[in-house]
């Protein structure tokens, strides 16, 4: 199974790191300085699920430009969301996601890296007051990696050619857990915010662009890489997903060949560009649902839909439900 902007209203489910139900470890994490005591996995969990736990908000943000906090405590069905160039890393628990034909499981002590807008549909396993799925996650600025790419030394791999998945999972090493809990250790002290959260924002940067998913992190700064020339035609999607397109259009927007573009794009996406279309005019549809339930034919139209029947068949087959049905479950609190 492959290795999941975090989502702009989920978190994570719990699930066993350590920390008996509703109780985290509170030691401090051993110093990294040279010739102290080696860092211990589980108490670097302990503690930052205890600064996780006191620091979340409803809001999910944080004194911390650019980084949240997520916290569930009960079970939520599969929601669509929306992952953006984003780390995160999961202190406790078990968060199950797929992207187009691919099924993600993202684990306490693992991170995820996401590199475009790609709609996900997300959901947590199990959570509970007492036992809150707890994460953290931050956004990852293209133009920090270019000027990280320029200090960094000429060893690192080429990547020109490679396309690498749009989102991927992997277990953390000890070093970027170290450098995660440091940063939110400065929600305790808010006057080494302004100084500090830079300098080990960059640490997080450069502990994931030497990591396993270095090469999807180092084309984010690469303007020709093959996942950058995929993210320009994403954007159009994303931008007139309305619109009927031909593929061979969007290559050229992508400056790739016709045949070498599906391949990158189903690398990236798990989809092919007529399915990814799909997938953001019914997510969107859903969303024009919940603000207004009494519309359905209009909000086919509105995104793109001329057939009411294919709007339903393909609204059903993508959540489960007709968008009438769906849409009276907004009402109610019962939608699929």
């Amino acid at each position: 199974m492959p290795k999941q902007p975090f989502p702009s209203s989920e978190s994570w489910s719990p699930q066993e790191t350590g920390a008996r139900a509703g109780h985290f470890a509170t030691a401090p994490a051993p110093s990294t300085v040279a010739g102290s005591p080696r860092l211990d996995r589980e108490s670097l969990l302990g503690e930052l699920c205890e600064l996780m736990d006191r620091h979340a908000r409803s809001d999910l943000t944080t004194a911390i430009d650019e980084v949240k906090i997520f916290k569930a405590v009960a079970p939520q069905p599969p929601r669509p969301v929306t992952y953006g160039r984003v780390f995160a890393l999961v202190g406790q628990g078990t968060k199950r996601f797929a992207l187009g034909e691919r099924m993600y499981e993202h684990r306490a002590g693992e991170y995820l890296v996401a590199s475009l807008d790609l709609p996900v549909v997300a959901h947590f396993i199990e959570a509970a007051p007492g036992r809150p799925g707890l994460g953290v996650g931050l956004t990852l600025d293209p133009a920090e990696i270019v000027r990280m790419l320029l200090l960094a030394p000429a060893a690192l791999p080429d990547i020109s050619t490679l396309t690498p998945p749009g989102l991927a999972v992997s277990e953390a090493e000890i070093e970027l857990i170290d450098a995660v809990l440091r940063l939110l250790r400065l929600l305790d002290r808010p006057g080494d915010i302004a100084v500090l959260a830079p300098l080990i924002k960059r640490e997080i940067l450069w502990r994931l662009i030497t990591g396993e998913q270095g090469a999807m992190i180092r084309q984010f700064g690469t303007p020709e890489s093959n996942l950058n020339h995929i993210a320009a035609a994403i954007h159009w999607i994303r931008r007139h997903y309305q619109l009927p397109f031909r593929v061979e259009d969007l290559a050229n927007r992508a400056a790739m060949s016709v045949s070498a573009f599906h391949r990158s794009f189903q690398t990236v996406t798990a989809m092919s560009p007529v399915q990814f279309q799909k997938r953001i005019r019914l997510n969107e549809a859903r969303l024009l649902l919940i603000a207004d339930p009494s519309d359905v034919t209009g909000v086919g139209r509105k995104v793109g839909y001329t057939s009411p029947s294919q709007f339903s068949r393909e609204y059903r087959r993508q959540f489960g439900a007709p968008p009438s049905l769906d849409a009276r479950g907004f009402q109610s609190g019962t939608s699929a």
